[in-house]
């Protein structure tokens, strides 16, 4: 029974912990330009999809000479 309160009072501290770090985030505006990050990663992803593409092409026009 011990250790069933001990895991409750855990879990509580570690909530009450997610919540403050959470506020201090929103007063520090760390999440201003959140949708910034987004769009870095979704183009990288594009452009890296379009050069290995497009290696793929010089490589088939090199086997058809």
């Amino acid at each position: 029974m011990v250790l069933t309160w001990i895991a409750i009072l855990a879990s509580l501290l570690m909530g009450l912990g997610g919540v403050f770090i959470f506020i201090f985030a929103v007063k520090k505006d760390y999440f201003q330009n959140i949708e910034d990050a987004k769009y870095q990663v979704f183009w990288a992803d594009v452009e890296e999809l379009v050069a290995s593409t497009g290696e793929e092409m010089s490589n088939d026009n090199e086997k058809e000479k």
